[in-house]
């Protein structure tokens, strides 16, 4: 509470005394007994309180006057208290007027079957009479959790309640009030997508509260990946990003990044011991790999002390993968089995009559790689010895193809070897790769990766300026290649909203952990790195 500051006068100025009634400056008139013949001359005239020796002193009538100007004041005060709570209690009870489906968190409604939130109008009044509002799951959510892909980004395949999708300024809006509380907030990152998936400017929201940062999916990396890698990895990648490490509990994130999920899962933990948490998983939100599966917070009573967990609305970044393929596209992007590298040249690639084949040539120059129908990286110099690794969905096949003749093949294959978009409807309506990046990558250290190519919404292409096979065979022969040093060039062409990073390698698989490197902290710098856990 802010202290208050001393007043000053100047020191000519003279206060003068106040100047008080009467009665106020000659106490003893009050106090003093009067004869009763004084009292009788006074109040000749009987009156309600009382005539002759029964009526009122002076003083009594003061100190009644300002006794009921006390109880005046109290009842003011009361009003106003009285007011202040029935303002309140109006609020909360039209905050909770409105019910939810617990699945999805969109609002209960009868009126539209196609977009979120439908109820049966005979069961919503079955519920309603019961008071079940909280037990009811809408229509949508029925579906997607059947496996019905049912997106809910308009204009892209989905129903015509899009515009509930949640962009990341609307969520900062609804949660605006979460910097003025106590809370716990749960940021969570897809470590497939770690830089697609990474909402930004959480530290603005949250205010002072703490945040963890939860990694999800890492069961999805290359066997062998050491975690401590991984984990050391992450907290360099977040260090300059202003996270910290009964109260309410927030969950944020991006769309389709395991929120529903981590808090499933997270239910199911904390049930074995609290029964307040397992009663809880009855009534758990949906979780499915559409991207906006969440339309709205979703309150969950999780804890014994009265706590709550809040799910929250997967945030709509436009920048990804997920946001310009058609909705039954969907599940194309994401991976359903642990990621495996396809390298090239030393792997086995589709070519363009759809077989696999060999390449012949060790070189990449002068070839272009297409990922899907997402992605195509023009190779225009690097070493012989380079090597591009993809991780990704498996489902999305890659192609190779001279570059001059890599335009007509795209426009011939678009549908049909180069999926997503999947089938010839669908990609005569595909604005195509109309963002055009080009790379200039340095690299000093040819023993390990340059960096990686991160694709927003799909994956990343870990760039080799010498293939690890090549290092190995030839590491008694002539070549020197720890004196190499140099920069590749790349292009890099992706839907337009679609953004490409470049970021340090992730350490992936065992041989990660050969080539990754801790980098040396000082004492201070050790003291406020961020800790993790797996």
């Amino acid at each position: 509470m802010a202290s208050l500051s001393p007043l000053f006068l100047p020191h000519h100025l003279k206060i003068s005394a106040p100047k008080f009634p009467k009665i106020y400056t000659k106490p003893t008139l009050v106090l003093c007994k009067a004869s009763v013949s004084e009292t009788h001359s006074s109040e000749s005239v009987s009156g309600p309180d009382g005539t002759g020796a029964a009526a009122p002193t002076r003083g009594q009538k003061f100190l009644e006057h300002q006794l009921s100007l006390e109880a005046m004041t109290e009842k003011k005060t009361e009003t106003k208290k009285k007011k202040k709570m029935m303002k309140k209690e109006k609020v909360l009870k039209v905050s909770m007027a409105v019910a939810t489906c617990y699945g999805c968190g969109a609002p209960l409604q009868t009126a539209d079957s196609d977009s979120p939130g439908y109820v049966d109008p005979e069961t919503y009044e079955l519920k309603k009479k019961h008071h079940q509002l909280r037990t009811i799951l809408c229509g949508r959510c029925r579906l997607l959790s059947h496996g019905h892909m049912i997106t809910a980004v308009g204009g892209n395949g989905g129903y015509s309640g899009g515009k509930q999708f949640v962009t990341a300024e609307q969520l900062r809006e609804k949660l605006s009030h979460l910097r003025y509380e106590k809370a716990l907030i749960v940021k969570l990152v897809d470590i497939v997508d770690f830089n697609g998936s990474f909402l930004a400017r959480v530290r603005d929201l949250a205010g002072a509260n703490p945040i963890i940062l939860v990694v999800t999916k890492v069961d999805l990396l290359p066997k062998g990946t050491d975690f401590n890698c991984v984990g050391d990895w992450v907290v360099e990648a977040t260090t300059k990003k202003k996270l910290k490490g009964g109260m309410f509990t927030f969950w944020l994130g991006s769309a389709n990044v395991g929120k529903s999920a981590f808090i499933n899962a997270l239910l199911k933990m904390i049930g074995q011991k609290d029964p307040v948490a397992a009663a809880a998983q009855k009534y758990k939100p949906i979780q499915s790999a559409v991207p906006g599966t969440t339309l709205g917070p979703i309150q969950i009573n999780a804890f014994l002390g009265g706590g709550k967990l809040f799910d929250t609305p997967g945030v709509h970044l436009h920048h990804r993968q997920a946001a310009v393929v058609h909705s039954e596209d969907l599940p194309v992007l994401a991976p359903q089995s642990r990621l495996r590298g396809h390298s090239f040249p030393n792997s086995r690639v589709a070519s363009d009559n759809g077989t696999a084949s060999e390449v012949q040539s060790s070189d990449l120059n002068g070839f272009s790689i297409f990922w899907g129908g997402l992605v195509r990286i023009d190779i225009l110099k690097v070493l012989p010895e380079t090597c591009l690794t993809f991780y990704g969905p498996k489902a999305l096949r890659i192609h190779m193809v001279p570059t001059d003749e890599a335009d007509e093949f795209y426009q011939k294959e678009l549908g049909v070897l180069l999926t997503p978009p999947t089938g010839k409807e669908r990609a005569d309506d595909w604005r195509g790769l109309e963002t055009e990046r080009q790379l200039r990558i340095p690299y000093e250290d040819v023993e390990r990766p340059a960096c990686d190519v991160a694709i927003s919404g799909l994956g990343w292409i870990s760039i080799e300026p010498v293939s690890r096979s090549i290092r190995q065979s030839d590491s008694d022969s002539d070549l020197n290649l720890k004196d190499k040093a140099g920069e590749l060039h790349l292009t890099v062409h992706v839907p337009k909203p679609v953004e490409v990073f470049v970021r340090p390698p992730l350490p992936v698989g065992m041989v990660g952990a050969e080539w990754y490197q801790y980098r040396e902290l000082t004492d201070k710098e050790e003291e406020v790195r961020p800790k993790w856990f797996f």
